[in-house]
């Protein structure tokens, strides 16, 4: 394994702190948490032993580390300029969103980043140090959809993030890891089951 295999390669000309929280998310996906070690990303990152425990000295750290990393890398997965139009209205958010999962689901390294979210969150159900940290990371993708569901017309956009939310996030599980894995939908397919399911939450 490498930290510079497909789903973990850092950006080019990344920092050593960045190197060594790509190198974490890769080793969470490939390998669980039980593989994740200071020892082992300093194998992985092809970095002098030691090297890890002197960017994040404790576990915790580490999994700190990881976990901004984690939102970093999600967030580019959207160019800023493909972000939905506010003023656009309900079609600029469907397109948006289509665009988005289907991203993650078809690109090896985006899906590599979704089992290493999956990793993250469980572990987070188990610290509540990382809990809190891992929530923080989260709110901002809310806010944002929050503001843009209001934009779209909701009525009551803290309710319908959530449904929102749940929708992408079953989705994505089911085709990255449940059993339509070998079955992702199209773009075209997320286009018309976010338009399904915004029209019921925001016409309803």
């Amino acid at each position: 394994m490498s930290a510079r295999t497909p789903g973990s390669a850092p950006v080019r000309g990344a920092s050593r702190a960045e190197l060594i929280a790509d190198t974490a998310l890769a080793l969470l996906a490939e390998r669980g948490m039980r593989g994740l070690t200071h020892r082992a990303v300093d194998e992985a990152a092809g970095l002098p032993t030691g090297s890890t425990s002197n960017h994040a000295r404790t576990r915790l750290a580490l999994l700190e580390a990881a976990v901004r990393r984690q939102a970093e890398r999600e967030a580019a997965v959207l160019a800023p300029d493909e972000l939905p139009d506010p003023a656009g209205g309900r079609a600029s958010l469907v397109d948006g969103l289509a665009l988005t999962l289907h991203r993650f689901l078809t690109g090896e390294a985006h899906r590599a980043l979704l089992v290493s979210r999956y990793e993250l969150a469980l572990e987070a159900t188990r610290r509540p140090e990382l809990r809190a940290y891992y929530d923080a990371t989260g709110a901002r993708f809310r806010e944002l959809l929050s503001d843009l569901l209001s934009a779209a017309g909701s009525t009551d956009p803290e309710r319908h993030t959530l449904s929102l939310v749940a929708w992408c996030d079953g989705m994505l599980f089911s085709c990255v890891a449940g059993s339509y894995s070998t079955e992702p939908p199209t773009r075209e397919e997320l286009r018309a089951g976010f338009a399904e399911l915004l029209g019921g939450t925001l016409d309803g």
